[in-house]
């Protein structure tokens, strides 16, 4: 890994701004290409700050896991034990291990905007009872950030602080991590970086504040290589790491650990996490064996993803010698296409696999009247897809933004495709 690889890798997916962190032999090294924003650019550096996207949510699971270590969480306790004014469509129980797992069952969650203060989590839970149901508990982990965001509710909830507040007193602070925040002002007053979204600024820089758990945080690659080091340690987290649910065909890994994704990669075995924003992108992967962490932040969509993870393999490879690869797609078959062509859906989102006649096509489109509801512009939608089905009714998509994302299909008692997953989140077929 060096300056050119992330240079020549950022200006080949047109990405404004990057910068990449690596952990090896004990010694840090830190690559940066490209400006903060198209608009008013400025050089970016290791210490400038972009939103990390779902990477939060190794923060909020760490601050309840510290809260587990002084005895005022139970992972195994209901979620209601330290949110008793949580209401949901059913009534149902699930613990705080399996809301940290994705398994308790919700919906990936509610586009409501709770407002900027301190009450929004609170808000934010109160709009839970509306959310759609999209499994039984502990059945398989379906992606939730009103999960996390819930998550966030137990940390206020416990500490009497907001979550903001507590997460900064139980790790931040006590970590030195000082260019890691989650309000604006202290992000403004600094160094930041921008979204983009095919090449224009992405508006608003950052969604309301009750995703802060699941999604809210801005830091450096200089701070994010610090986390992942601190992952890295012998600090009592190792419960973090085991596996507690099996995720089939899916590129974020193997199983869910507690907050991180577990995966093994050409015979090692990683824990990581990724996340999004509006044109904004990062990747953290860790490999405890070896001493070995990288972290990668781009800002712009829809690329931003497929440059992290061109960053993250060639760490990889030049570091450790270990190749991760793609799944080979099966060769086209009109049968099996027939089978899996049509239309699915969720509460967010609208999917189409379209059967070319020599290839598979896939589109996902934030629904219509989502954006039309929406209070704040939401991102943009990505071009089609070209996928390839692999053997177990999984599948993989072959180019694009998405290139290597994969998903299954899942069949009712007859052996029809009743619905499809795609990065954890479930869409029922509707023709």
């Amino acid at each position: 890994m060096n300056n050119d690889f992330v240079a020549q890798t950022a200006t080949r997916f047109q990405i404004p701004g990057a910068a990449v962190g690596v952990f090896h032999d004990g010694r840090e090294h830190f690559f940066s290409h490209g400006v903060t924003s198209a608009e008013n650019p400025l050089p970016v550096n290791e210490d400038t700050l972009f939103l990390l996207g779902s990477v939060t949510k190794t923060y909020t699971a760490t601050a309840i896991m510290r809260l587990v270590a002084d005895g005022r969480v139970e992972l195994d306790a209901p979620v209601r034990r330290y949110v008793p004014e949580l209401r949901l469509a059913d009534g149902r129980e699930f613990s705080v291990r399996q809301l940290l797992n994705h398994t308790s069952g919700l919906d990936w969650g509610t586009l409501v905007d709770t407002g900027e203060g301190d009450d929004a989590l609170r808000r934010h839970v109160a709009e839970l009872a509306t959310l759609k149901l999209v499994g039984e508990v502990g059945e398989r982990p379906s992606y939730s950030q009103s999960g996390y965001n819930l998550a966030g509710r137990i940390i206020e909830n416990v500490t009497e602080q907001t979550y903001e507040q507590a997460v900064t007193s139980l790790l931040l602070e006590p970590l030195g991590l000082g260019n890691t925040h989650f309000d604006r002002d202290a992000v403004m007053t600094r160094r930041f970086a921008v979204g983009h979204e095919n090449g224009a600024v992405a508006r608003p820089w950052r969604h309301w504040r009750a995703n802060n758990p699941g999604g809210g945080i801005a830091a450096s690659i200089r701070d994010l290589l610090a986390w992942a080091r601190f992952h890295l340690s012998d600090n009592g987290l190792e419960e973090m790491r085991r596996p507690t649910a099996v995720l089939r065909g899916s590129n974020l890994g193997d199983a869910v650990g507690v907050g991180w994704f577990l995966r093994e990669i050409d015979g090692v075995q990683a824990i990581g996490h990724g996340g999004s924003s509006n044109g904004q992108f990062a990747e953290l992967l860790i490999v405890p064996e070896r001493g070995f962490a990288v972290v990668s932040v781009a800002n712009q969509g829809p690329d931003g993803i497929v440059f992290n993870q061109a960053v993250v393999r060639e760490a990889l490879r030049s570091h450790l010698g270990v190749l991760d690869r793609d799944p080979e797609p099966l060769p086209y078959d009109s049968a099996a296409a027939r089978e899996v062509a049509g239309g699915y859906g969720n509460d967010a989102m609208v999917m189409t696999i379209e059967d070319t006649g020599d290839g598979l096509v896939l589109e996902v489109l934030i629904r219509p009247e989502i954006r039309a509801d929406a209070e704040a512009e939401l991102p943009a939608d990505h071009a089609p897809f070209p996928m390839g089905l692999l053997p177990k009714d999984e599948y993989v998509i072959t180019a694009g933004a998405l290139s290597g994302q994969r998903g299954f299909f899942t069949r009712d008692g007859s052996g029809a495709v009743v619905g499809v997953d795609l990065a954890g989140r479930t869409f029922g077929r509707v023709r």
